[in-house]
């Protein structure tokens, strides 16, 4: 392979599904620069109308785009078209929130003249995106910034370029301009000098703490520039009393496993109270021991599908032993049936008696179980991490819940229901290693644009009234 080429693989086959030329930052960022401010001077409904436009090509592209990601990601078809549909969902989710979050205003001032907010665009802005959800995520971002005004440079994956090439040919083919949404493909080199251009007004970013740590760590010494992290977490899900076994086990597996534990709000620690452990347990096994993991167009349908590649398969498993060996019990065991393909089954250890639990994202179907004896130390257990992206409690009664929200520090809380699902229609955001607290989803049009306060006359009126000598 040349060095100014990348390649797309497969993860289900290990085939090759697309190979593309490495793009050249500083081109790419001069024309977003240029073909920015005649986007910016838009009117607003022109810009509505365009991304709604999108909404349509996409929809015309609906089955062939859920079948890229499919390839690309190893998730099941089912999951691929739901992500298809959070892709047109955005779309009007996003013009709502714009019209609320960046409302303008005015309001009577001193001597008849008026008082005006109005949000501006920041410039062009550097959306990176991450491989888990390739048209969903980056998306998010990249939807409230065109309405806002701004120019898009979007750098995907490395691992789901193909994915993102179709989801910019349809902004493309909705009418908006391509110098105004455009693709950098690329890899880590690309991506860093992406972020350090000085000709990027902001960068969007969805990954890895480690990757949202560089890329703050690049942008320290330049507060003009606006940085937007999501970087995933170390998500904890309590249960407390509840009868109801099975659907708690449900609502567990579903945290956990489904898009194969690639997901950044996905259970990665159960704490569960000691006295109601073994039937919990029990269930869950019972419940993952069902699941069928499998190709994206298998059939029947598999529940997930692979990791992404077979790098983050052997993490996994490293992880997994790593734990076994530290005083880890298993629960059920991490099989891998291929050793040339990043298949995994659902894997659950108990770990309570780790001594020192690695604080890490293990970004996969490995579910850790630890044990409590009473609600104070759940919480503090909850707590037991540098991330704070999303937590849930299933069971107790209104009072624990309270305490629970009250005390666990996340971004996204919730109770009877899983760890993941977020609504587009609320902000999306987590804490400590999570985040940056520039909540994405309903939020994203906060980042996308900044308010101006004016004070405003006609005509000019003023006099000084005191501290003049007399004429």
């Amino acid at each position: 392979m040349s060095k100014a080429e990348l390649i797309s693989w497969e993860p289900a086959t290990g085939a090759e599904l697309w190979r593309g030329r490495h793009g050249d930052v500083d081109d790419i960022v001069d024309r977003a620069r240029r073909a920015w401010p005649a986007w910016a001077a838009q009117p607003l409904a022109n810009r509505m109308e365009l991304v709604r436009r999108f909404a349509n090509e996409v929809r015309k592209e609906s089955e062939n785009l859920a079948t890229l990601i499919a390839r690309e990601t190893g998730k099941p078809l089912w999951e691929a078209r739901t992500e298809v549909e959070s892709v047109v969902n955005k779309v009007e989710i996003s013009i709502r929130a714009y019209a609320e979050r960046t409302s303008q205003r005015r309001l009577d001032n001193a001597l008849q003249g008026t008082a005006a907010l109005r949000h501006k665009p920041h410039g062009v802005m550097a959306v990176l995106g991450p491989y888990n959800f390739p048209a969903h995520l980056p998306n998010g971002h990249i939807v409230p910034a065109l309405i806002a005004g701004n120019a898009i440079v979007f750098k995907p994956s490395e691992k789901t370029p193909a994915t993102a090439e179709l989801l910019v040919r349809c902004f493309h083919q909705a009418g908006i301009p391509a110098p105004v949404v455009q693709l950098l493909i690329g890899g880590p080199d690309e991506g860093r000098a992406l972020v350090s251009h000085d000709g990027i007004d902001g960068v969007l970013f969805t990954g890895s703490a480690h990757t949202g740590i560089a890329i703050n760590r690049t942008l320290a010494t330049r507060p003009d520039k606006i940085v937007a992290l999501e970087m995933g977490g170390n998500n904890p899900m309590v249960v407390w009393d509840t009868p109801l076994i099975a659907d708690a086990a449900a609502l567990i597996v579903q945290s956990a496993f489904t898009s194969a534990g690639q997901r950044c709000t996905a259970a990665r620690r159960l704490i569960v109270r000691d006295t109601m452990a073994e039937p919990i347990i029990a269930e869950v096994k019972r419940l993952a021991d069902r699941i069928i993991y499998g190709a994206p167009f298998d059939d029947p349908a598999p529940f997930m599908g692979p990791v992404i590649d077979n790098q983050a398969a052997d993490g996994l498993t490293e992880s997994f032993l790593y734990l076994l060996s530290h005083g880890g019990r298993v629960i059920k065991h991490l099989i891998r049936p291929n050793e040339e393909l990043p298949f995994l089954s659902p894997a659950i250890i108990d770990v309570t008696d780790v001594a020192e639990r690695p604080d890490i994202e293990l970004f996969g179907p490995l579910l850790q179980i630890v044990r409590v004896s009473d609600f104070d130390e759940a919480i503090a257990e909850a707590n037991n991490t540098r991330f704070g992206l999303s937590a849930s409690l299933v069971g107790g009664n209104p009072a624990d819940y309270n305490r629970f929200w009250a005390n666990v520090r996340a971004g996204v809380i919730n109770w009877n229901r899983p760890t993941n699902g977020a609504s587009s229609s609320a902000p999306f955001g987590g804490v400590g290693l999570s985040g940056n607290h520039r909540p994405s989803a309903y939020y994203a049009a906060d980042y996308c644009a900044y308010p101006v306060a004016s004070n405003e006359m006609e005509q000019p009126r003023a006099m000084i009234g005191v501290g003049l000598r007399a004429e």
